[in-house]
């Protein structure tokens, strides 16, 4: 009887544990308040703002194209002009396109207004015209001749000797041909002002007429874009200084 009375007991003792292993922790003794309508939906997403001293998103550039790209030029120092000569752009005035008309010809028939071609080359020489000079203003008659033509000069909107030492000495001859020759770099001038000039960049040398420096400095950044040259610090500070006065100035195609 003793033995059964015992194994009755250990199993009471089982039975009363396990109850107490299964019934889990009871209920939480916080204090009850009043449920809020709120507490059972979800909480609507808000928008953080940033923690103090967080640095803001950059707005996009608001410049206009020609800006936008002087920001991508590469800025370095001068290169030296050793082994720079006319001939490493190429035979002076070519006919590059093969339209049977020399790049000379092309830019003056493109450039003077009541042009007068030679009657020997119908569309091609051009033999007297008017030009409105971009960087004076000033109206010069353009006449054929010796003592004549040099008063009105096609410039190198960026010159020959400035990209040699930034950029063009590593260039082929074919592309620095191209170079000398692309319409987008060539500007019918008045002489005086074309040899004031010189090889000058932005930096040394800008438009006497100030109407016309921010196309200018467009123009020069545009041929610099297509042709891999670089600029120097200064020159781009006087560029920017230059198109900070007309910020939606376009970058020129042609």
């Amino acid at each position: 009887m003793r033995v059964v009375a015992r194994t009755a007991l250990t199993m009471m003792l089982v039975v009363a544990t396990c109850a107490s292993c299964t019934a889990g922790p009871g209920p939480s003794r916080t204090p009850q308040g009043p449920t809020s309508a709120s507490s059972s939906a979800p909480e609507p997403s808000r928008s953080l703002a940033p923690p103090t001293g967080a640095i803001p998103t950059a707005a996009p550039p608001t410049g206009g194209a020609a800006l936008a790209a002087l920001a991508r030029l590469p800025v370095k120092g001068r290169a030296p002009m050793t082994g720079y000569r006319r001939s490493a752009f190429g035979t002076r005035w070519p006919d590059v396109d093969h339209n049977g008309c020399d790049t000379r010809n092309d830019i003056l028939r493109r450039d003077l207004s009541r042009v007068v071609f030679r009657a020997s080359s119908p569309n091609c020489v051009v033999s007297s015209g008017v030009i409105s000079d971009p960087y004076t203003g000033q109206q010069i008659d353009f006449v054929r001749g010796v003592a004549t033509s040099a008063l009105v000069q096609i410039d190198h909107v960026v010159a020959l000797g400035d990209a040699w030492q930034k950029g063009a000495q590593q260039l082929s001859v074919g592309r620095r041909t191209e170079f000398a020759n692309d319409p987008l770099n060539l500007l019918a001038v008045g002489g005086a002002a074309n040899q004031a000039k010189g090889d000058g960049d932005a930096a040394t040398w800008l438009p006497p007429r100030h109407a016309y420096r921010c196309a200018y400095v467009a123009r020069q950044i545009a041929v610099k874009v297509r042709y891999g040259i670089w600029v120097t610090a200064g020159e781009r500070d006087e560029m920017r200084r230059v198109l900070s006065r007309c910020p939606t100035q376009p970058l020129p195609l042609r």
